[in-house]
């Protein structure tokens, strides 16, 4: 009994954890440090191509925020940045006393495209000020990131496709495609054997999957419940932004 009770703790950790990550992104607001963000993501299209956010300082001094306005795209699973000047952010730079906040306006300047979801990032970057006080020691400078969606003239949506394989050492690797025309993000996701409630591992993220990109995980069963042989299926149970998915994986040989 004693042995089994790391396991049995560990387990309950988890579940708290996935319990809290779950509430932190179903959140309308995003903090960093002293900086909120709200909302967290903007969507646009051809029919809305204005928005806004609202940036608040929850510190204890006055903050300058210079925003950056980025291409998003991904590449071997690896996100990509690029200037860009099809969308456009006001004011670029502020100041925020203490308490206070700013309301940044957003234009689209382009079209939205025809089959495809278009994708950018804000980033707002937390300056550095001369300090007259002299205060010891050096301050963190918050950096928030956020996602800006510009929606299709067709209906949008992920289309994913799984895989899961075994590594040369026995871990497990979970692969997914989206080939659809619109992003994805996997909040949480678990793979279980058929009929089985008892999941044989457990994987929480915040990872985006764009149109036409891919992304893998590689997992290690828990010692008790070990990874199935190539050729047995696994059941998969994800939640994401687009809802929840529950399909059946065979793993590869």
């Amino acid at each position: 009994m004693l042995k089994r009770m790391p396991k049995i703790l560990t387990r309950v950790l988890k579940q708290t954890a996935c319990r809290l990550f779950f509430f932190l992104i179903g959140a309308s607001v995003v903090s960093a440090g002293s900086i909120g963000v709200s909302p967290v993501r903007l969507t646009l299209s051809n029919s809305q191509q204005m928005g806004e956010i609202t940036v608040r300082n929850d510190g204890t001094e006055p903050i300058i925020i210079q925003m950056e306005i980025m291409n998003w795209s991904q590449l071997q699973g690896k996100n990509v940045f690029t200037p860009t000047r099809e969308l456009l952010g006001n004011p670029p730079i502020f100041t925020i006393p203490v308490g206070g906040s700013q309301l940044v306006r957003f234009g689209l300047r382009r079209a939205s495209d025809i089959n495809r979801e278009l994708t950018y990032r804000i980033f707002l970057q937390e300056l550095p000020q001369s300090n007259n006080n002299a205060l010891m020691g050096t301050k963190m400078l918050m950096r928030v990131s956020m996602p800006v969606f510009v929606l299709p003239e067709v209906d949008a949506k992920p289309v994913l496709l799984w895989q899961a394989a075994r590594t040369l050492k026995g871990a497990l690797k979970i692969s997914v495609s989206n080939n659809g025309n619109a992003h994805v993000q996997i909040a949480h996701f678990k793979l279980s054997l058929p009929g089985n409630a008892q999941p044989l591992v457990t994987q929480n993220s915040a990872d985006y999957i764009l149109p036409g990109q891919s992304y893998s995980w590689i997992l290690t069963a828990d010692a008790d419940y070990p990874i199935p042989r190539s050729g047995e299926s696994l059941q998969l149970f994800a939640q994401t932004d687009s809802g929840n998915i529950e399909t059946e994986v065979m793993i590869e040989p």
